[in-house]
C-alpha cells in the first residue's frame, strides 16, 4: 500500500464524490440558516465553522500514509473505547440521556467515532484471513467481542440509535468477509427469543418511543408529538415545498429538533417531495461511488473499510428518513451532512478522509 504524492492526483471517483459532498454540505448550511429562522449565527455560522475543521480533518486523514492509518486502527478503536467508559462516569447529561464529553472548547460524543472505529478494527482483523478460514465459527468470536462490548457501553448512555448502527455495521462486516448464512439465522433466532427480555431493560422513554411509533395518537402532546408535528409538515410541502423560510410547522416551531434530526422534514415542507427526492439522489451517488470505489480496491482491507463506510451512511440515511416518516420508530439518528452536530460532522469527514485515501492508494498502486 502507498499513497500518491501528488495532492490533487486522484480518481474521477473521488472528484465526483467531493462534489456531491460540496453539493450537500452548502444544502447543509442553507437549511440550518432556515432552521435557525433567518438568523445566521444561530446554526449557520457554528455549522459553518464545524465544516471548515471538518474538512481539514478530511484532507489530513486524506494524506495520511495508509500504512500508519492500519498501524494506528487498534489504538484508536482501544482509544474511543476508553472514552465511552469515561463518558459514563463523567459525561455531560442532556435530555436524560449521558453521551458527551464537554472539553470545554468542544463537545465530543464518543459513539460517533466508535463507529469509525469498529469499521477499521473488523476490516483489519478480517483481511489477514482467506475466505474460507473466516467460515468457521471460531474466527467470529474475537469480533464478536469487539462489536459487543462498545455496544453494550452505548446501550449503558443509553443511545439504542447508535447501538443499533453498530450492530448492523458489524453484521454487514461478517457477511462481506463469508461469514455464513447460517449462523446469521442462529444469532437471528437468538435475538429474537431475547426480544422479550431485552424490552424489560429498556428505558421508559424507549418503550414510549416503540409504542407511539405503533400509535403515534396515543400521547399526541408527549410522546407522540415529535412524529406527528413531523407527518404533517411533510404532507404540507406537497410536490414543491411552501418555499425557504415559509414552512409554518418549522419557523412556528411546531416542528422540535428541525436543526438536527429532523432536517429532512424541514426540507419537505419548504422544497416539498422534489426536495427531498434531491436528497435522496445525491445520497444514492454518494453511496453508489463508494460501491464502486470497495469494487475496484486492490486489497481487502480498503474494500471492508469503504464497503463498511458506505453501509453506515446508508444505515443513518435510513434510519433516519425512516424515523422522521413515522415507518421506524424515534432513535434519535441525525442525517450525514445536514444535521446540525459537530462530532457527527467531523466522523463523517473522518470517514470519507478514508475512503479518498483508500481509492488514493488503490489508483496509484503499482
Amino acid at each position: 500500500m502507498r499513497n500518491s504524492n501528488k495532492i490533487f492526483d486522484i480518481s474521477n471517483l473521488s472528484k465526483a464524490l467531493i462534489a456531491l459532498i460540496l453539493l450537500l454540505t452548502l444544502l447543509g448550511a442553507l437549511m440550518q440558516y432556515s432552521a435557525g429562522g433567518g438568523d445566521f449565527f444561530k446554526y449557520s455560522a457554528p455549522y459553518l465553522i464545524k465544516l471548515f475543521l471538518g474538512f481539514i480533518v478530511l484532507i489530513i486523514i486524506a494524506r495520511i500514509d495508509l500504512k500508519i492509518i492500519f498501524l494506528l486502527t487498534n489504538f484508536f478503536y482501544y482509544f474511543s473505547l476508553f472514552l465511552l467508559v469515561v463518558v459514563t462516569v463523567v459525561g455531560s447529561v442532556r435530555l436524560g440521556a449521558q453521551r458527551w464529553l464537554n472539553l470545554g472548547f468542544f463537545v465530543i460524543q464518543p459513539a460517533e467515532l466508535m463507529k469509525i472505529a469498529i469499521i477499521l478494527m473488523l476490516a483489519k482483523y478480517f483481511h489477514t484471513f482467506s475466505v474460507s478460514q473466516v467460515g468457521k465459527l471460531k474466527f467470529y468470536i474475537q469480533p464478536l467481542i469487539l462489536v459487543a462490548i462498545p455496544t453494550l457501553l452505548i446501550l449503558k448512555q443509553p443511545d439504542l440509535g447508535t447501538a443499533i448502527v453498530l450492530v448492523l455495521l458489524g453484521a454487514v462486516i461478517f457477511f462481506l468477509s463469508g461469514f455464513r448464512l447460517k449462523y446469521f439465522v442462529i444469532i437471528s433466532t437468538v435475538f429474537l427469543m431475547m426480544l422479550p427480555i431485552l424490552w424489560f431493560s429498556l428505558h421508559d422513554y424507549q418503550k414510549n418511543r416503540i409504542l407511539t411509533f405503533l400509535n403515534p395518537d396515543r400521547d399526541p402532546l408527549g410522546a407522540g408529538y415529535h412524529i406527528i408535528q413531523s407527518k404533517i409538515a411533510i404532507g404540507s410541502g406537497g410536490l414543491l415545498g411552501k418555499g425557504f423560510l415559509q414552512g409554518t410547522q418549522a419557523q412556528l416551531d411546531f416542528l422540535p429538533e428541525k436543526h438536527t434530526d429532523f432536517i429532512f422534514t424541514l426540507i419537505a415542507e419548504e422544497f416539498g417531495f422534489l426536495g427531498n427526492f434531491l436528497i435522496i439522489l445525491i445520497y444514492s451517488g454518494m453511496i453508489t461511488i463508494m460501491v464502486l470505489m470497495s469494487e475496484k480496491c486492490t486489497y481487502r482491507f480498503g474494500q471492508y473499510v469503504i464497503a463498511g463506510i458506505a453501509s453506515m451512511f446508508f444505515i443513518y440515511i435510513f434510519i433516519n428518513i425512516g424515523m422522521v416518516s413515522g415507518l421506524l420508530p424515534v432513535v434519535g439518528i441525525p442525517l450525514p451532512f445536514l444535521s446540525y452536530g459537530g462530532t457527527a460532522l467531523i466522523s463523517n469527514m473522518i470517514a470519507f478522509g478514508l475512503v479518498f485515501n483508500i481509492d488514493n492508494n488503490s489508483s496509484n498502486k503499482s
